[in-house]
């Protein structure tokens, strides 16, 4: 069915238009003043509102097996929170075990997000090497459409890297052409902090963040922007949480190292008061890793998302109901580390960025949209509302108003760490593939029609990269 959304105001990253949507076959067909309604299609009169791409939300779990139990949400309940929340794509998480071969494990997410309702994507994990690994990280790109890989530097034991699968793995994205992710801890500073803690009686959530400084974040992050330097291969950091992190990135990218980092919408409006709560379950619901910091760590992130050295926001959905973050209760570091977030992402982004003035509403879609579109190359298929791009469409009521709670929320969770709060700003239709999947409340998305999108690497920028290195560094002189 063809659709026309008349009379919005149209928001891409690069500015702002009054102006006809028309879309057909789940693609839209033209951008422009006074187009012509179809024959037997649906009008939606979009006036004023504004009209912006589909958020994509690079950073999700569902139905992770984390921490001796499995994350609440599955690929249909979670991609329908988030078109609920008017994010119609997001790039989810292949975690492999150590040992695992990282293919089987690929093609073991992909049975679980057949039933997804949106469009989807996958990072995938390395969690260990081998020439096996070596093997199939280039099955992965060529094969499966797969452009990134995610290195956990925390979590010792179980899924951390070293440093030597940290430069194993780096200079052979590098050869593909692939992105390289890092969750930025220092696990053994984490790991030994846990300990020294729990040892002087402290074993509740407040615990927590005491094993978790901003320091070891931000001696991680440096390390991995050092050792992609080193290899050249671009880096992304998810969730910057910090002062520290963000400093590290601010010095790479005025290096003009190629550099791009993402913050969650939680890190941005909630403090790290959470986890001395008397409220043992209000603490533990907000555990999740890195965790959330001193209220001045705040605003340098928003200043870092103003002004560019932050590119993306991000979610690090991974769902956890009170039951499971009970496994906890007395050893804060069995506490399963996670919370909601993908359903209230831009709406929070909204009401405290944009109402505040702190973002444009181009800045807005870029920030939770288009930049996540280019940095992992679904740009201009995604990302920008343009003929040709699909049909993922939000028409947005910057009017409408919503307060937040686990008792109205759509994702598979018992508690919203966002309870409470009012934001103003919201979808009031969101379009996936052409199709309404919710609206005024409602939700109408399927299971099962969520696409896997598969995501090209980069060669030229490798190809680039060695050329200038080959240039500054000759490997003979002519005498």
């Amino acid at each position: 069915m063809s659709i026309l959304i008349r009379g919005g105001t149209v928001v891409n990253a690069g500015g702002e238009q009054q102006a006809d949507v028309l879309i057909s076959n789940g693609k839209i067909v033209d951008v422009a003043n006074n187009l012509d309604a179809p024959d037997g299609g649906r009008v939606i009169d979009a006036g004023g509102s504004y009209v912006i791409p589909g958020g994509i939300d690079p950073h999700t779990h569902m139905e992770l097996p984390f921490m001796g139990t499995v994350a609440s949400e599955d690929f249909f309940t979670g991609t329908s929170a988030a078109a609920a929340g008017g994010t119609t794509m997001c790039i989810d998480f292949v975690i492999p075990a150590p040992q695992e071969n990282i293919v089987e494990a690929w093609k073991k997410w992909r049975g679980w997000s057949e039933k997804a309702a949106c469009d989807h994507s996958f990072h995938v994990a390395i969690t260990w090497w081998d020439d096996s690994v070596h093997r199939d990280m280039e099955i992965l790109t060529k094969d499966y459409g797969v452009n990134s890989f995610k290195h956990f530097m925390a979590y010792k034991g179980a899924i951390m890297c070293d440093d030597e699968v940290l430069g194993n793995s780096f200079s052979r994205a590098r050869d593909l052409g692939a992105l390289c992710t890092v969750h930025a801890e220092n696990g053994e500073l984490v790991w030994r902090l846990q300990q020294e803690i729990f040892d002087k009686g402290i074993t509740g959530p407040e615990g927590h963040p005491l094993s978790r400084p901003p320091e070891v974040e931000g001696e991680a992050a440096n390390r991995a922007i050092r050792i992609a330097e080193v290899l050249g291969v671009p880096l992304y950091l998810v969730h910057t949480s910090c002062i520290d992190a963000l400093e590290a990135v601010t010095r790479a990218k005025l290096e003009g190292q190629r550099v791009f980092a993402e913050v969650l919408a939680q890190h941005l409006v909630i403090d790290d008061s959470v986890y001395r709560n008397k409220d043992w379950r209000f603490a533990a619901h907000h555990v999740m890793s890195p965790p959330f910091r001193p209220k001045e760590h705040q605003a340098a992130l928003w200043r870092g998302l103003q002004s560019g050295m932050l590119q993306t926001t991000a979610t690090d959905h991974c769902c956890f109901c009170t039951p499971q973050k009970e496994a906890g209760l007395n050893d804060f570091r069995a506490i399963p580390n996670g919370t909601n977030g993908i359903e209230d992402r831009m709406s929070v982004i909204w009401e405290h960025g944009v109402r505040t003035g702190k973002l444009t509403p181009s800045e807005f879609v870029a920030v939770t949209s288009t930049n996540a579109a280019k940095i992992f190359n679904v740009y201009p298929q995604k990302g920008i509302i343009a003929p040709g791009a699909d049909a993922d469409i939000v028409v947005w009521d910057p009017e409408r108003s919503r307060t937040i709670s686990a008792e109205t929320h759509n994702q598979n969770i018992d508690f919203s760490i966002y309870e409470g709060m009012t934001v103003t700003g919201v979808p009031a239709i969101t379009i996936s593939q052409g199709k309404v999947v919710y609206e005024d409340g409602e939700l109408k998305t399927v299971r099962g029609a969520g696409r896997y999108i598969n995501r090209p690497c980069f060669p030229s920028y490798w190809h680039n990269q060695m050329l200038r290195n080959e240039l500054a560094e000759p490997t003979s002189v002519e005498r």
